[in-house]
């Protein structure tokens, strides 16, 4: 009995090595190598209710939480960047995305920190970099128009889309004005 107890729980310990999933890099390290001797605050911020539903306004998306955690990447007093890591499901499984935004409110970086699906769904660098300069327009980042699909992955290349609207209409809600 604690033989194949043993043996069960070594195969349960092994199982992640086995599987397609991937975890590839924290927030942080992302960031730091991103932004080179920048230092990284963490903002946690909660929205009101009259925030999360312009948010859903500009996004056309659902806000399922009103607790949002930025990244305020700074060199000296100055912010040079904010970063927001989103999660959502693509699928059945979780896709954790990093999105850095310019002050001027310009995606910069978008970058898969989590992928659970099978590999062969996942968006490559250079898909990825058609991000960099998109901002929050009225009928911008709309996905087979204003960013073109991922053959074989339309339900990735559409999550990561939408959700880049989402994170850029948080980021207008709480820094926007503050140009």
């Amino acid at each position: 009995m604690a033989k194949n107890f043993g043996r069960l729980l070594l195969m349960l310990l092994l199982l992640p090595l086995f599987t397609q999933a991937k975890q590839f890099k924290t927030p942080e390290k992302a960031l730091a190598e991103i932004y080179p001797n920048a230092q990284i605050e963490v903002k946690n911020i909660i929205l009101s209710k009259e925030q999360q539903e312009e948010v859903q306004k500009l996004s056309g998306m659902k806000l399922d939480t009103r607790l949002v955690s930025w990244y305020l990447v700074n060199r000296g007093r100055e912010v040079i960047a904010y970063a927001y890591v989103d999660t959502h499901v693509v699928r059945t499984k979780p896709e954790v995305v990093l999105y850095t935004i310019t002050p001027q409110g310009k995606l910069d970086v978008v970058e898969v920190l989590a992928f659970q699906e099978p590999l062969e769904y996942m968006p490559d660098e250079e898909w990825l970099k058609v991000f960099k300069g998109k901002e929050l327009a009225p009928g911008t980042l709309r996905h087979r128009r204003d960013i073109p699909n991922i053959t074989g992955a339309t339900i990735t290349a559409r999550a990561i889309t939408d959700n880049a609207r989402k994170v850029l209409a948080i980021w207008q809600v709480l820094f926007g004005g503050k140009r």
